[in-house]
């Protein structure tokens, strides 16, 4: 980190219709090619699938299921001798959101359902339930973080 001056945040992303900046990098993530509009249109095609479904507030869901997303530990490499050991750390918040929105897409995108739209829909009810590909990544992350405690002491 330097010394000199302060790191300047760039200005949050935020969306149109919610005015939330995790709304706005979900949509960023989802954009292919540079076309927003055709992103956002998924993204808020998929609330409408989540509210005709019979689910509570469409937006409180997407917060609810990143939440289930989120990782609160992980592991980063660090070596120490010459061996590279496998070090359980716990992950800043910029990042648990980064993680969590890109795994929600990713898993997303590999879903069998027809449409983008239809995909992120789902995978947001599973989430919101602790079911579905990204919550399992989460686990996973945890357990390889749980199963390499014993290194914690090489921390950073």
């Amino acid at each position: 980190m330097s010394r000199r001056r302060v790191s300047i945040k760039k200005r949050e992303n935020v969306d149109r219709k919610f005015g939330d900046p995790i709304v706005g990098k979900t949509i960023c993530a989802l954009m292919k090619d540079g076309k927003k509009s055709l992103a956002e249109g998924v993204f808020y095609g998929a609330l409408d699938i989540v509210k005709e479904k019979g689910m509570e507030e469409p937006l409180a869901v997407f917060k609810k299921a990143l939440d289930n997303i989120r990782p609160m530990l992980e592991v980063r490499g660090r070596r120490v001798g010459g061996a590279v050991y496998q070090v359980p750390v716990e992950v800043r918040h910029e990042r648990k959101i980064a993680l969590a929105v890109r795994w929600l897409v990713t898993y997303a995108k590999s879903r069998k359902e027809h449409g983008m739209e239809n995909k992120l829909a789902a995978e947001l009810m599973d989430a919101y339930n602790k079911t579905g590909a990204a919550v399992k990544r989460k686990e996973e992350v945890h357990k390889m973080a749980e199963a390499n405690r014993a290194f914690s002491h090489f921390k950073w």
